[in-house]
């Protein structure tokens, strides 16, 4: 598997798909405070992502040591969205992991999601050591339910009250996906 990929999107643009470096930390974070004011359904919102440059930098300098994936989508040159993948850091729960994908809003509807969530498949199953990835999404969040349940995904429980934005408790569903 290629760490780079490169595809064109119904719009003409192109889209290149690589591992973030260091040096994307300043453009990671600009992109991080864009995205938090455009949905509910992420983890974060405006504001509560407060890391600085420096950490940022650290985090993603350690972040390939530690087997993860951190991978961006850039469309034209911009970060159009982002997906980090952890696993568990002991012997009992390596083989597992969970990612986190966000998407600019302008560019919603080109299959962003579906070409980076492919890539982390793909390049999970290429590392022996995971057999399992797991997601947490907002049981409202249809859009998103239909794509990974396309991609394979099994809804595997609910947890209810899971997020709490202005007052109102949403439910989440644990979704994951075998690799055997």
């Amino acid at each position: 598997m290629t760490s780079e990929q490169t595809f064109e999107l119904r719009t003409g643009q192109t889209l290149t798909l690589r591992q973030a470096h260091p040096d994307d930390a300043e453009a990671i974070l600009d992109y991080i405070h864009l995205v938090s004011g455009e949905s509910d359904n992420l983890s974060f919102g405006v504001g509560e992502f407060t890391t600085t440059l420096e950490k940022q930098k650290q985090v993603l300098e350690q972040w390939s040591a530690n087997g993860g994936l951190y991978l961006l989508a850039l469309v034209d040159g911009e970060i159009a969205s982002t997906l980090t993948f952890e696993t568990g850091s002991r012997p009992r729960n390596e083989h597992k992991g969970e990612f986190g994908i966000t998407v600019q809003k302008k560019f919603w509807n080109l299959g962003i999601a579906t070409k980076m969530l492919s890539y982390m498949i793909d390049w999970a199953k290429l590392v022996p050591r995971i057999r399992k990835i797991n997601l947490h999404v907002r049981t409202d969040n249809d859009r998103a339910i239909a794509l990974y349940e396309k991609l394979g995904f099994q809804h595997e429980g609910r947890e209810t009250r899971s997020m709490q934005i202005h007052g109102q408790f949403f439910d989440t569903y644990l979704m994951g996906l075998p690799l055997d």
